[in-house]
């Protein structure tokens, strides 16, 4: 794609409005809100939400905004809340549920109702497990928009799966370009040679080769695993399915997740654009609850890979960003084996057309 596509605000302003305002946008996980009054909060396209695990179980989504003057309500990115939601200004208070319960001295006011002011809610899904949500006012339900991929993940029981850690990273770079790298392993021998030398970089193949959802297995060397030591680090995800043991799966799902799936773990990669130069990213490493028990889990064996993997594509993706933001720039062509990122743009186009 041009230049322009990497570097103009109006385009990044475009994208909120036609893609992140109005696609299935993943926030989280069901795991991160499991009790009552559990809540995290989100960030999507500037609007910050929070994602609450209600009394009944039910997990929910608001929009972080009072009623009354519109202040801010919650602060602290995730937390447990004992009774409800109570705005620092003026201590509207709404339930778990966003009902408005009190309203100090507005009973004073005539015709007030408090079912009249209930917190503005944001529509919210959950597919596999993970939390998805639609700021449109009416979009198609979240299992129509998934359907491509009912089934598909089954193996790695992803609904019951727990997080052992989290890294954040901040990249100098456009979130377009960090799906094109993560699309592709041509990148791979020069930029990953550690990745390389146990998942050959010429054995992708794609199941998933056009539309929203793309990707496919690579092979992982026989006897080894994705980690720093080349061991496997915890139990299987799932039970075993012929075929996946010797193979990691990676997918791509518009507009912001990304999707490893491994024989012993999940890795999943939660993109937050938040400039034409700047995608903040949220990185899940998810095992099978059981392992954590054990005495052979070794997380941190993924986690130190991964993070050395990752740290090598924020560079190569931040140096592609100063490159493109140059008036030098031309597009160049894309090679055989770069037919999911020239899939991904396509499918990128048609929806901003």
């Amino acid at each position: 794609m041009p230049r322009q596509y990497f570097v103009s605000r109006e385009i990044f302003s475009q994208e909120q409005e036609k893609i992140f305002f109005r696609h299935w946008y993943l926030v989280g996980h069901q795991s991160q809100v499991p009790q009552p009054g559990d809540y995290f909060l989100a960030d999507v396209a500037g609007e910050s939400l929070i994602v609450v695990c209600d009394r009944g179980k039910k997990i929910r989504a608001f929009y972080n905004v009072c009623r009354h003057r519109g202040s801010r309500l919650l602060e602290t990115g995730s937390g447990r809340l004992s009774a409800g939601i109570q705005c620092p200004y003026h201590a509207w208070t709404y339930a778990l549920d966003g009902q408005l319960s009190g309203a100090p001295h507005m009973d004073e006011a005539p015709g007030f109702n408090k079912s009249d002011y209930p917190l503005h809610a944001v529509n919210l899904g959950s597919w596999e497990g993970f939390l998805f949500v639609n700021l449109a006012d009416a979009p198609a339900p979240l299992e129509k928009w998934l359907a491509p991929l009912t089934g598909k993940f089954s193996w790695w029981n992803l609904p019951e799966l727990r997080a052992a850690h989290t890294i954040e990273y901040d990249v100098r770079a456009n979130w377009k370009l960090i799906f094109e790298n993560y699309s592709e392993c041509y990148h791979c021998p020069g930029v990953h040679p550690e990745l390389t030398k146990m998942s050959p970089a010429d054995s992708a193949e794609n199941d998933l080769t056009e539309g929203p959802f793309l990707g496919g297995p690579m092979s992982i060397r026989q006897g080894k695993s994705l980690t720093m030591s080349g061991n496997v680090c915890a139990l299987p995800a799932g039970e075993m399915e012929s075929g996946h043991g010797g193979r990691v799966f990676y997918y791509s799902i518009f507009p912001n997740m990304l999707l490893s799936l491994h024989p012993e773990y999940v890795l999943v990669h939660q993109l937050v654009p938040l400039s034409p130069e700047q995608t903040f990213i949220r990185c899940r490493w998810y095992f099978h609850p059981d392992a954590f028990v054990r005495e052979d889990f070794r997380p941190e064996d993924a986690v130190t890979f991964w993070d050395m993997v990752n740290r090598q594509d924020w560079r190569v993706c931040e140096l592609s960003q100063r490159g493109v933001s140059s008036r030098g720039y031309e597009p160049g062509r894309y090679s055989p084996r770069e037919s999911i990122p020239a899939a991904w743009d396509r499918y990128y186009l048609a929806c901003m057309a």
